[in-house]
């Protein structure tokens, strides 16, 4: 790390006396507290001989006043590397690298991303945010690299299915910003790949951080963009599942005759048959149950005496390896139950939820249970 910061200081042509102030006046700019002169000359001087650990928020301050990425500033890639002309080297190295990610590479690359997505269903997010990261940051960098469309299209492809993931996982971490930043990526990727139906999946999903952000108005407008992105053009299956986000997204936003119209849309594009998957669309699991699980919680969140009888339903056919979606089917019994004012199932399916919401580490399914259970 101390030799990233000493290096883009040095680039600045600052000495560490300039950069104490330079820190004080960002301080005073921002209005926020830093350390005393004495202090950050200490901390500076020891920050570069690697003697002490640089926080996160003296990054921030720092990443702002010296024009660098974490990575450079923390000593990961020398600050100095850009103004290289060895550079270049480096360079056509990764171009040439990234030129050669064959077929094989993308498959492995989805490989990956199915075994994550495996692993979150069953064990939570809270576990797989490091492997995430690295995954995410392998294929961005095959894809920033690669030159040509034809080696460009398919890691874009990959990347869009995996940022997505990433984003899910981001929101059921509580990590909302992380999510929505995976969501523009899985944006951008589609859009390279020139993948509408993983934009628009991209997309509706974004619109549940802006539920989650207390902007449900507006996420209804971003999943209808989302449809009207795609068009016909999608998949039944992912015209179904958009069909049921908007159901879901406009319960959230309180109007529950377009939340209707929604399900029943919904209901009349699913294709038959148990099949949960579509070969243009693995970023979605989707079938008559799993719909059905899904119509029963937009019916509690109306308040409708119906979505018990859906629920009860949507348990008994549910894979029981879905972990994290049993905990969320609890939560919505529960929902539904209170509604009807049977508190004491109520209570019993929500103690289910927050232990298996505890089992998978869902800070979104914790959140939900914690607001039910204070109308017990």
């Amino acid at each position: 790390m101390g030799a990233g910061l000493r290096s883009a200081r040095a680039a600045r042509g600052w000495s560490q006396e300039r950069l104490v102030r330079e820190i004080e006046q960002h301080a005073r700019r921002h209005v926020t507290d830093v350390a005393s002169t004495a202090s950050l000359r200490v901390y500076v001087s020891e920050w570069e001989n690697g003697k002490r650990t640089l926080s996160d928020r003296y990054a921030g301050i720092l990443r702002k006043l010296l024009g660098v990425t974490d990575a450079e500033l923390r000593g990961a890639v020398p600050a100095s590397a850009v103004a290289s002309v060895d550079g270049y080297d480096e360079l056509l190295s990764r171009i040439d690298a990234a030129g050669s990610v064959g077929e094989s590479m993308v498959q492995a690359f989805n490989d990956q991303t199915e075994l994550l997505r495996t692993m979150d269903r069953q064990r939570g997010a809270a576990g797989l945010v490091d492997q995430m990261t690295g995954h995410l940051a392998a294929l961005e960098d095959a894809l920033n690299f690669a030159v040509l469309p034809t080696a460009r299209r398919p890691v874009a492809l990959a990347l869009a299915g995996a940022s997505t993931l990433a984003a899910w996982q981001a929101i059921d971490s509580g990590a909302v910003e992380r999510a929505w930043r995976h969501y523009e990526l899985a944006k951008r990727a589609a859009r390279d790949a020139e993948a509408p139906m993983y934009l628009a999946h991209a997309m509706a999903e974004q619109a549940y951080v802006l539920c989650e952000a207390g902007r449900p108005a507006l996420g209804v407008d971003l999943v209808r963009d989302a449809r009207r992105t795609v068009g016909e053009a999608g998949s039944a299956r992912l015209r179904a599942w958009l069909y049921a986000a908007e159901a879901e997204i406009c319960a959230y936003a309180g109007m529950p005759d377009d939340s209707r119209r929604g399900l029943d849309a919904a209901l009349a594009a699913i294709p038959p048959g148990p099949d949960d998957r579509d070969p243009d669309m693995l970023s979605i699991f989707l079938n008559g149950a799993h719909l059905a699980r899904w119509h029963g919680n937009v019916l509690a969140m109306l308040g409708d005496g119906e979505a018990v009888a859906r629920l009860y339903g949507a348990l008994e056919d549910m894979d029981p390896s879905f972990v994290r979606a049993r905990a969320g089917l609890h939560t919505d019994l529960a929902q539904a139950h209170l509604t009807r004012a049977e508190y004491d199932d109520a209570h019993t399916h929500l103690r289910q939820a927050r232990l298996l919401a505890g089992r998978t580490g869902s800070v979104r399914q914790r959140r939900r249970v914690d607001m039910l259970s204070v109308r017990l």
